[in-house]
């Protein structure tokens, strides 16, 4: 059984002659563990289908079933819970907390799901050291290097073990360097921990080191 399965899932935005048909009939299916790049250009839907996939947004039609299970089927709390507790987010701007330390930004999504905070420290202290930023613990973001908040942000994502990771243009912001080192970042979770990974991205470079590359295209997908 797939991790993902995406049956029959279409996105619109307005209604009538104005309708925009951003995603259109999607079908497709991820196992656990797999790394999938998705490209297209700028517009094409790939932002929409990742958040469609991480439940941020509802579809128009279609659903997506994860574990078997149905997850539009769920109420809004229940997305809610699903999202804290299954899905781990990436974006191109890191969006950490200005006023809190590394390791706060990072146990803060454990926080507002209530875990132990002791135990909940102890896994972010060791995912922090594991991606280097040892020394950066009590660092604020305005405090660190562009790729060093980013790596912060990966953690963040990583600290309640989810099984999917979606992430969105991360490299995008950084150099060519710092880039590579957050992608190698986010690839090493996977093969260490069978976290499944879902990237968008522009870089085919990037794209090129993942298990399979889709192309977003007229709002129709197809594999590459």
């Amino acid at each position: 059984m797939a991790l993902i399965d995406i049956n029959g899932l279409s996105k619109s935005y307005g209604a009538g002659p104005g309708e925009i048909r951003v995603l259109d009939n999607i079908e497709m299916e991820i196992g656990a563990g797999e790394t999938i790049a998705v490209l297209g250009a700028s517009g094409a839907g790939k932002s929409t289908l990742l958040n469609l996939m991480g439940a941020l947004d509802r579809p128009t039609s279609g659903d997506i079933n994860f574990n078997g299970e149905s997850v539009f089927a769920r109420s809004d709390a229940k997305l809610a819970a699903f999202r804290s507790s299954n899905v781990g987010f990436v974006f191109q701007f890191h969006h950490l907390l200005p006023e809190f330390t590394a390791l706060e930004n990072v146990m803060m999504p454990g926080l507002i799901g209530n875990e132990e905070k002791g135990e909940l420290r102890e896994r972010a202290v060791r995912l922090l050291s594991e991606a280097g930023l040892s020394e950066r613990f009590e660092h604020k973001p305005g405090e660190l290097s562009g790729g060093e908040q980013q790596r912060v942000a990966v953690v963040r994502a990583l600290v309640r073990s989810p099984e999917v990771i979606l992430a969105d243009e991360p490299t995008g912001n950084l150099d060519r360097k710092t880039g590579d080192g957050v992608f190698d970042l986010l690839t090493g979770f996977n093969k260490e921990k069978g976290t499944t990974l879902v990237v968008v991205t522009h870089n085919e470079e990037l794209a090129a080191r993942l298990s399979r590359r889709i192309k977003i295209e007229d709002g129709s997908m197809h594999e590459l």
